[in-house]
């Protein structure tokens, strides 16, 4: 379904045939004339035109699909990476547990070996190795319950990952069937329509192609080339003089609006 902004668009772009005529039958690619020109560039408009109302009716869909596609690749990026970060929290957890077993281990060697010791040097001196043990095992225990809090904080991030991944695969796959179903209906039309604006470039000349492709550009509705309706631009509908109006019908020069810049044609230019 299209958005607001887009059904906006829409409304912007001229209203042409269903199916339109190509000229490039019959209009001689080496026909030079001005009228020629304007007939071909009008033309070309009416085609390019229906194609833009056919993307149109597909909406935000494509870049919505994108917008989710890179959603998702970032989702996976970041349960991949916490992940592997709870990996390495759970093999730090294991480190400071092994840790702490060797050091209940000295302990328990050092402790035998001050029943053997022959002065107070010796017994003092494996009093301090065993306050080390033990200082060692409080500084593990207290690097584990750090551990396991990072770790159970991880745990729910990637919880809250894995549920909105899925929930945006889900919606990419809806919003993917849907721009399906709305191209499935419209890609051979559209296919049509560029074939016939291929043909219709090829009769216009390389300087006037360049001009109407940047005034296309540049205007929001993608208008370049617009007839004259009530007396003023069917572009930016400012009036245009009466002696303006004449030299247009007259199709002897190319005229353009003096307020928006885009190309002007008498209506019955394609008659």
């Amino acid at each position: 379904m299209a958005t607001r902004k887009s059904k906006k668009a829409a409304e912007a772009v001229v209203e042409v045939p269903k199916k339109t005529k190509p000229i490039v039958r019959s209009i001689d690619k080496g026909d030079n004339s001005i009228e020629h020109k304007l007939r071909a560039l009008y033309q070309l408009q009416l085609i390019d035109s229906q194609i833009d109302k056919i993307r149109i009716t597909r909406g935000e869909l494509p870049m919505e699909v994108l917008d989710l596609e890179d959603e998702i690749a970032g989702l996976q990026t970041r349960v991949t990476n916490y992940t592997e970060e709870e990996a390495d929290l759970d093999e730090q957890i294991k480190n400071r547990k092994q840790a702490i077993k060797d050091a209940q281990a000295g302990i328990k060697k050092f402790q035998s070996q001050q029943s053997s010791v022959k002065n107070n040097r010796e017994f003092d001196s494996l009093n301090k190795e065993i306050e080390y043990q033990q200082l060692e095992i409080q500084l593990c225990e207290k690097r584990i319950k750090e551990y396991t809090a990072e770790l159970a904080s991880k745990n729910l991030i990637v919880e809250a990952s894995v549920k909105a991944l899925e929930e945006r695969k889900l919606d990419l796959e809806n919003k993917k069937s849907e721009l399906e179903s709305i191209v499935a209906e419209t890609e051979k039309e559209e296919q049509e329509l560029l074939v016939e604006s291929n043909k219709s470039s090829d009769v216009i000349e390389a300087r006037l192609l360049t001009a109407y492709q940047r005034i296309r550009k540049n205007a929001r509705n993608g208008l370049a080339v617009v007839p004259v309706d009530r007396d003023a631009c069917g572009g930016c509908f400012n009036k245009i003089p009466p002696q303006r109006q004449l030299d247009i019908r007259q199709r002897k020069k190319v005229i353009v609006c003096e307020h928006c810049g885009r190309i002007l044609v008498d209506g019955a230019v394609i008659e």
